[in-house]
């Protein structure tokens, strides 16, 4: 489907110069003079690559509609990683490096989106948040307020994170997977 250069928007994929890319971040600029246009940031979704472009409102781009599937994480292997489709049991194999940072919150049976471009994988989504213990936590220091102070904490697959100060380790919290921060205590 054709879309207007200045209608992308974060999240969309796009075909651009013979690749998939993905819409990272936008930029709406309207100079003094000449025409607006639309600066954004795209990720290749083959090989990660990135790239800065300009998209003026008589351009068009063909946005792509990806098929996405519910699939289970089973297990890593050097850096490759295994899922299950849940419907057919078939699995897949994918390089870590799809995921980028967010490779390190897979837990085992995991439910997470597959999105296929002609029945090929090209991405992986997790849940926007996962819970995870709090292995390691620096003490409190004496005299910062409460309200605006936090201090780094390691999670128990290694990622480290900023936590408020009440937070100790041995504590189970929210972390949301793409930012990589916390988000609240777990119930």
């Amino acid at each position: 489907m054709k879309i207007s250069g200045v209608d992308i928007r974060p999240g969309n994929i796009i075909e651009f110069e013979g690749g998939l890319w993905r819409a990272v971040k936008i930029q709406h600029t309207q100079p003094g003079k000449g025409g607006a246009y639309m600066q954004v940031e795209m990720k290749n979704l083959m090989d990660g690559r990135k790239t800065n472009n300009r998209f003026r409102s008589s351009e068009t781009v063909e946005k792509v509609r990806l098929d996405t599937k519910d699939f289970q994480y089973l297990y890593a292997e050097d850096d490759m990683l295994t899922f299950m489709d849940t419907e057919t049991f078939e699995q897949v194999t994918l390089p870590a490096d799809l995921l980028g940072d967010a490779a390190a919150f897979l837990q085992d049976g995991m439910q997470v989106m597959l999105e296929l471009y002609e029945e090929k994988p090209i991405s992986v989504q997790l849940p926007e948040q996962v819970e995870a213990d709090i292995v390691e936590a620096d003490a409190v220091v004496k005299g910062q307020t409460a309200s605006s102070s936090y201090k780094p904490a390691v999670l128990d697959n290694g990622v480290r994170i900023m936590v408020p100060p009440h937070i100790t380790a041995g504590t189970r919290v929210v972390v949301d997977v793409y930012n990589q921060e916390y988000v609240r205590r777990a119930d």
